[in-house]
């Protein structure tokens, strides 16, 4: 195993915990190997190495094959989003003495697992003269962290009684900013009182401006993300294993990227695709749902020269292949009912390949070719990389899905290929080091794929 490419992930999932952050280390991490953005480059050539960025959340990075691009390329697509609380646009609050902010959960999910628990506050705020203010609160030994509070257990007789998915509802999920003590006024005090109305708040407000340079108005033109305050750390007493957030799916966009950076290009364009939005469906422009891939690729054909046309782009699309690196349920032993064991990926087995996803009749599933599956497991083989072959869980209990049905529209090849991870949608999940760097591997052999 390699503690350095273990030590590198671990620092890339404590920088990057919003997708903002993951581009912005990805964008770092390939002008030191060479890559340009595309904008840049009035024409390309085998072996020049671009990126495509989209919003700051979204990129795709190209490292150019001696080969026509009608011929497809090898694309390795992840996504860099992953659930938390987002605050919403006027979210400033006071309540009894104590003041929130309003948010509300991006993605799937269990409310009761966010409440209690240290929380980090990240993103930007976009001020009207145009100037963005980049926020990182709770990260640091010396910054506050934030707080979702819950009921005492003496006094929770009733919450206790309802549904999991019910017991916290989600406008509960608000994050605690601050107090002040109780202020008693007289009823002939009426003025007085009301100036001192939401005093906490105004000091919150206050503290913004003077620590942060900006207004509560500034809210409406702001993006932040509400994330587990903490590090990436090892779990276990053998270190095999890593705690962290986010997870999913940076355990596979990480891979990803270092994989392309690291291989070497043949005939067929290499591709590494990190997007936004997948775990609420990859609508937006910086979803897979998007026409993002489509014109990242049109840009780099335009500066191929020769035949630049529609029909170029649609055959490059249908003729690629693609690895949708994203995640797996790794089996979890103590709800091994939930599982179909012999169909179950486990923690340190190897990369985990699916050749389909979605839910009970593979309702939004990819249902990968067979034919395709065999070239992946030549390759595995080939190189001596251990791999898994996997469903999420029992047929009846449910399921998910990834971006692979978006790249399949195109009529390339897809497969399914992550890490397994335990704990999956929790503010800490759980991986194998061993599956890290096996995904790695895995995807840099992939890269060298033939037509």
């Amino acid at each position: 195993m390699n503690e350095q490419f273990i030590n590198d992930y671990k620092m890339f999932l404590n920088n990057g915990k919003t997708e903002r952050e993951c581009t912005a280390q990805i964008i770092s991490m390939a002008e030191k190997h060479g890559y340009k953005d595309v904008a840049s480059c009035k024409t390309l050539k085998a072996g020049d190495k671009v990126y495509v960025q989209k919003m700051g959340k979204s990129i795709a990075l190209f490292e150019i094959g001696s080969g026509s691009l009608e011929d497809g390329m090898n694309i390795l697509g992840a996504h860099i989003d992953s659930p938390r609380l987002d605050v919403k646009q006027n979210p400033l609050y006071e309540k009894d003495f104590v003041v929130y902010l309003n948010t509300h959960y991006y993605g799937g999910i269990k409310k009761y697992q966010w409440v209690t628990t240290p929380l980090a506050i990240h993103g930007v705020v976009c001020k009207k003269d145009g100037s963005i203010i980049n926020i990182k609160i709770g990260e640091d030994a010396d910054d506050p962290v934030f707080c979702v509070s819950d009921i005492l257990p003496h006094l929770a007789q009733e919450q206790m009684k309802e549904k999991a998915s019910d017991f916290i509802p989600g406008e509960n999920l608000d994050l605690i900013v601050g107090s002040e003590p109780p202020q008693k006024e007289k009823d002939d005090e009426g003025a007085k009182a009301k100036s001192k109305k939401d005093k906490c708040k105004k000091e919150i407000i206050k503290l913004l401006k003077e620590k942060y340079n900006f207004d509560e108005d500034d809210f409406a033109s702001a993006e932040l993300e509400i994330v587990p305050a903490g590090h990436a750390r090892d779990l276990g007493f053998d270190r095999s294993l890593i705690l962290a957030y986010g997870q999913d799916d940076r355990a596979c966009a990480f891979t990803s990227v270092q994989a392309l950076l690291d291989s070497t290009v043949n005939a067929r364009t290499n591709c590494c695709l990190c997007v936004d939005k997948e775990e609420i469906g990859s609508y937006g422009a910086t979803g897979m749902g998007s026409h993002l891939l489509e014109n990242a690729v049109a840009e780099i054909i335009s500066r191929m020269g020769g035949n630049s046309n529609d029909l170029t782009l649609r055959r490059c699309l249908a003729s690629s292949a693609m690895l949708s690196s994203d995640v797996n349920a790794a089996f979890d032993p103590m709800n091994s009912n939930l599982y179909d064991k012999d169909n179950a990926s486990f923690l340190g087995g190897g990369i985990t390949f699916n050749k389909y996803t979605g839910s009970r009749g593979k309702y939004s599933a990819s249902d990968a070719n067979p034919e395709f599956i065999a070239k992946v497991r030549a390759l595995m083989d080939k190189n001596n990389i251990p791999f898994q072959m996997a469903e999420l869980g029992k047929v009846d209990q449910g399921g998910g899905g990834t971006i692979a049905h978006l790249a399949a529209k195109y009529g390339m090849d897809v497969l399914d290929a992550g890490v397994a991870v335990l704990s999956m949608h929790a503010p800490w999940e759980i991986t194998n080091k061993e599956d890290i760097c096996t995904a790695y591997e895995c995807y840099k052999s992939f890269l060298t794929l033939e037509k």
